[in-house]
């Protein structure tokens, strides 16, 4: 029997082929991130793409979930004086939206004449502006610069009103929109007041025997995010509305009283929020009482903002909204590009919880690391002894 060997020249020619074919390795590493990304990245979009088509139910869930957080308290003390859940829940949405209507009453028909009055004043305002950029700043702006920048900023702030399929829509469907999902959120709040116990419980149970633990602390945690922000909200709100209807009231300016509402809104958008407000209290300073209130205004705003930043907040928020200034500002315009006006006002207090149940998981993975020790070599011999 004949064997036949490849001759030298044969060898190594192959060996060459084999060697062009093989693929560094820094190029396969890339690639098996890549195609991983990419199946990430598909995923990502379709959950985004779900929740635009679900909005008014998603709306209707995180308005729930904010109602039976700041009424919590309330319906535990009536159900501690025997009420029944159901009872308790209701009576204490009833007293809320009542609330709510005799200080509407009371305050609306005073001040409905200023809000009237905010959007001429704030257009005069901008007007002024323009002009003295045009006249009398130190750079050189042409009219129609300015002219172009103001229709940009206008259809900026139209396309933040959009449908949930996240086309121009009239403000007809819009306003149905997010009545829809407020309505909603009032049953869900209802029945959240009413069985949260049991829900809780019951998403608890659907998960593995040795996660319930772990469950259990990320759902208590996202829980205590969403009071510690409601009440830094109000609580700064109130303290920046009442400090720039002071300063408005103090330099003779007019519509007081809508700015520190505004103000008090705007407390709910951290950052943009407040740069928002100062804006608006400077240009109504500017427009009814001149450049000197004006200045006056805005340096009080300024020094509100770095107190309630520097001082108030960490103490109000604890840990809730720890988190980086960068990370709330690209949230806020994702949730802006995404979900239209709802959407910038729900991305804090949606990321907050995301990055707090985040960290609460990190916490009970390096508590379990803890308990159980290093698995080695040395653990091997420890448990032989």
């Amino acid at each position: 029997m004949t064997t036949t060997s490849d001759s030298p020249e044969t060898t190594s020619s192959r060996q060459g082929r084999a060697a062009s074919a093989r693929v560094h390795p820094a190029v396969e590493t890339v690639a098996a991130y890549g195609w991983r990304l990419i199946v990430l990245a598909v995923v990502a979009i379709g959950i985004v793409w779900l929740l635009r088509q679900l909005w008014v139910v998603m709306l209707a869930l995180v308005v729930g979930l904010v109602l039976s957080r700041g009424l919590a308290a309330p319906v535990r003390w009536l159900r501690g004086v025997g009420l029944p859940s159901a009872l308790a829940a209701l009576i204490a949405l009833v007293v809320l939206f009542g609330l709510i209507g005799v200080a509407g009453w009371l305050i609306v028909p005073t001040v409905a004449d200023e809000f009237q009055s905010l959007g001429p004043t704030l257009n005069q305002a901008v007007d002024d502006l323009e002009r003295w950029l045009i006249d009398d700043a130190p750079v050189d702006i042409e009219e129609s610069d300015l002219a172009q920048y103001r229709a940009q900023a206008g259809e900026a702030i139209g396309n933040s009103f959009r449908s949930s399929s996240g086309s121009l829509v009239t403000g007809a469907v819009a306003v149905v929109e997010g009545l829809t999902g407020l309505l909603l959120g009032l049953l869900v709040a209802f029945f959240f007041l009413k069985d949260g116990a049991a829900i809780r419980s019951a998403v608890v149970r659907s998960v593995p025997k040795r996660r319930r633990d772990l469950a259990r602390r990320l759902t208590a945690r996202a829980w205590r995010t969403v009071g510690a922000y409601l009440r830094g909200a109000v609580a700064l709100g109130a303290v920046e509305a009442v400090v720039i209807g002071l300063a408005l009231t103090f330099v003779g300016a007019d519509l007081a009283v809508p700015v520190a509402v505004i103000t008090f809104a705007a407390a709910f958008v951290p950052i943009v929020g407040a740069i928002f407000a100062a804006a608006v209290a400077v240009l109504v300073a500017l427009a009814t009482g001149g450049t000197g209130p004006a200045l006056v205004v805005l340096v009080v705003a300024v020094v509100v903002q770095q107190l309630d930043n520097d001082i108030l907040a960490p103490v109000v928020y604890g840990r809730a909204l720890q988190i980086h200034p960068l990370v709330v500002l690209l949230s806020i315009v994702a949730g802006g590009a995404l979900f239209g006006v709802a959407g910038t006002v729900l991305a804090v207090p949606v990321t907050a919880v995301a990055v707090n149940v985040i960290s609460e998981a990190q916490a009970a993975r390096a508590d379990a690391d803890t308990v159980d020790g290093p698995v080695g070599p040395a653990s091997q011999e420890a448990a032989g002894c």
